[in-house]
């Protein structure tokens, strides 16, 4: 066959010409919409199948295509029966497209165009929206994934891993593009827009600055994952977010009410008399092979393993004394630096720093179930909890037996995970985090590393909190069911987002005011926060929160399913069905019924290429488009006005002193630590100063693996 069009490194045409992704942000949950448009320039009919990464936690909720001038809605189906739908059209000679979630993890999905005619475009459409985390600086952070490494299979794992086919090229040689514009929303102000890719200006549309939008200006090989950081004017707030219901749907379900959407910021003390901040501190390091790549696939760019030791070496030496501490790293075997935990001493801490530096990618495959059974069966010491804190890539075929383990040892500590590099699982980075009331962070280069680790620290420093509710009050005819289980782990500077399902209509509708509080307790001390709200809807037709409260109760609902019990799988087809939030149960398809005749001709495979794992050019410094200096982080400034500010590049602004590690008397001064002002003012108060925890940062150690 001859070749046409576009082609990858083999020589295979590639009908995959661009994407072109927009972005509503309001405030912190983002409406995606991603366009991929297909050309077929081969003599016969193709099916193009694209496997490409999604947060795990995001809702994809619609699925469209346009064919030959037609634009068909796909419609949501049971899995096995849209399977057998797409099937049955490409047998039959009609164009079809599919669109399902790959295995249960969550965040590969696989996007199928059959029988497209040669000369012709077609153009499909997805449709997802996620919840923004928010950063240790404030920023809402939003990050369009393009990065999917081939996941390792762990020994005796009989799953199936659609990521091992996937063909590669080489970084900056993928033949298709990317376009992103970002519209953004928030009635706090927008101050400016950092990303790793060069932006266009930041236009603001209204005079208040509430309302702005911006551009990638190329468009480059869609190869790297795209990261925007959006500041806004004004300080985050608490508060609630009202949605009507789907016109014509039933009353009562979970379309058919309105939900609202309440985010708090609980005001947790710094500290509390009395507290102990002793504790048993794990790490768990990913030292297989996939941690010799680089960060973010250029040449120059850290090595995973190195940016993991950093770290490493930052939390280690910000221990408390009191406590006490070990460090596993595995691969295809696991090992400890010592058979069970130690006590926290100069002598400990310098031996163990001394070993984490010689500490190299060299053991093989990812299997970290094993190691996390290793660690489950040591026992608990008495009056110091458990503190996991997991080092890795993500690059793992049995995500969903990994998390479950983390589950069920969820009442004997809390799990704070790092996914380090572009393309880190984000289902098993953020579920082993969730399944044992830690948090996670995501580490993609030297920027950003030292405020996520410090704060992340001070998260597992935090006594636990307790006997967390939450109580409505709202006008006489109305009530609230909370859609899953609610907040269940709170941490200072934390959003703590809330879905719940309202029923009833207000009296009388204009003037109607609700209000939620949520009550915990740290110790023997009970706090209560309260956030009042008016419960007149936010005015907009794609119905976000109520797909996010839908992917909110999946999550939960889905991690049920692997106990076999039939009637929560019933209860997830019912939830996915009837919100449109595609989950692992179901898939979206669509076909061209107006066609007159079959497609003719035998039909060819052409599986979408991704960007391989070799190293690239490496990107360019960015300027700040208005202001005119070379901004820190390697980020790109779209600033309409000079910024207010130069933000700090914690990594190269902070430096450690050998001649200062020794432990002291009781916690880390963050500023003797050689941690930069604009660090210690991100992470805020750390735990009492008295005692040195300075010592070398981590270096690269330039070693191959083994």
């Amino acid at each position: 066959m001859r070749s046409c069009g576009l082609l990858n490194s083999s020589n295979k045409p590639v009908p995959l010409r661009s994407g072109s992704v927009t972005v509503l942000i309001r405030g912190f949950v983002a409406d995606v919409g991603c366009e991929l448009l297909y050309r077929n320039e081969e003599p016969g009919p193709v099916e193009a199948v694209f496997v490409f990464p999604v947060d795990a936690e995001a809702a994809v909720y619609a699925f469209q295509a346009r064919l030959g001038g037609a634009r068909i809605q796909a419609q949501l189906r049971e899995k096995k029966q849209a399977q057998e739908l797409y099937g049955d059209a490409l047998a039959g000679g009609q164009s079809s497209f599919l669109l399902q979630q790959e295995g249960a993890g969550g965040d590969v999905f696989s996007c199928s165009l059959g029988n497209l005619p040669p000369g012709e475009e077609a153009a499909l459409t997805l449709r997802y929206v996620c919840e923004l985390p928010l950063e240790p600086d404030g920023a809402a952070r939003y990050m369009l994934p393009a990065v999917l490494r081939p996941r390792y299979t762990p020994h005796g794992w009989d799953g199936e891993d659609v990521t091992q086919g996937v063909p590669r090229v080489p970084q900056g040689e993928l033949p298709y593009t990317l376009n992103l514009s970002v519209t953004l929303q928030s009635p706090h102000g927008i101050d400016h827009v950092l990303s790793n890719c060069s932006l266009t200006p930041l236009s603001y549309t209204a005079g208040n600055r509430t309302t702005a939008q911006v551009s990638l200006a190329e468009a480059p090989p869609w190869d790297r994952d795209v990261e925007l950081l959006v500041y806004y004017t004004e300080p985050h707030k608490p508060s609630a977010v009202l949605e009507v219901g789907l016109p014509g749907a039933e009353p009562g379900s979970l379309m058919g009410d309105s939900v609202v959407m309440v985010t708090l910021l609980p005001s947790l003390p710094e500290a509390v008399p009395g507290q102990s901040a002793a504790g048993e501190f794990i790490f768990l390091l990913d030292r297989s092979g996939s941690m010799e790549c680089p960060m973010d696939g250029r040449d120059r760019s850290p090595q995973r393993i190195d940016s993991a030791k950093e770290t490493l070496v930052l939390l280690l030496k910000s221990l408390p004394l009191g406590c006490y501490f070990n460090i596993y790293g595995f691969g295809s075997r696991f090992e400890s630096f010592y058979p069970q935990s130690v006590g926290y001493t100069q002598q400990t801490m310098a031996e163990s720093l001394q070993r984490v530096q010689k500490l190299q990618a060299n053991l093989g495959g990812t299997e970290i179930l094993a190691p996390l059974q290793a660690i489950y069966r040591s026992p608990c010491r008495d009056g110091h909890p458990r503190q996991l804190f997991v080092f890795t890539d993500g690059d793992v075929g049995n995500t969903q037996n990994v998390i479950a383990e983390v589950q069920r040892h969820q009442g004997a500590h809390r799990c704070f995970s790092f996914g380090i590099g572009e393309g880190a699982s984000t289902a098993l980075v953020k579920g082993i985090a969730r399944a044992a009331g830690g948090s996670a962070e995501f580490i993609t280069g030297q920027d950003r590393m030292q405020p996520k680790a410090l704060q992340s620290l001070k998260r597992a420093l935090q006594p636990a909190v307790t006997g967390i509710s939450l109580n409505w009050d709202l006008p006489p005819g109305m009530e609230a069911a909370l859609l899953g289980r609610g907040p269940e782990v709170i941490f200072p500077g934390q959003r703590c987002l809330v879905y719940a399902q309202l029923r009833g209509q207000p009296q009388p509708p204009d003037t109607a005011v609700g209000s939620v509080t949520l009550q915990y307790r740290i110790q023997d001390q009970t706090y209560k926060e309260t956030l009042q709200f008016p419960l007149q809807p936010q005015d907009g037709d794609r119905l976000p929160v109520h797909r996010l409260a839908a992917k909110s109760l999946l999550l939960e609902l889905e991690g049920a399913v692997d106990t076999g019990s039939e009637r929560d799988r019933r209860r997830v087809l019912e939830t996915s069905l009837s919100s449109g939030v595609v989950c692992s149960l179901t898939a979206y398809v669509g076909m061209d019924t107006e066609r007159g005749q079959p497609v003719q001709g035998p039909l060819v495979r052409r599986d979408i290429p991704l960007a391989g794992l070799g190293a690239a050019p490496r990107m360019r410094k960015m300027r700040c488009l208005k202001a005119n200096y070379i901004t820190p982080k390697a980020m790109s400034c779209s600033s309409s006005v000079p910024m207010a500010r130069v933000l700090v590049d914690c990594a190269a602004a902070c430096d450690f002193d050998d001649s200062l590690d020794e432990p002291g008397t009781g916690g880390v001064s963050l500023a003797e630590a050689g941690v930069s002002a604009e660090c210690r003012r991100l992470v805020g108060p750390g735990p009492p100063a008295g005692r040195r925890a300075g010592g070398e940062r981590g270096r690269r150690q330039g070693e191959d693996a083994q």
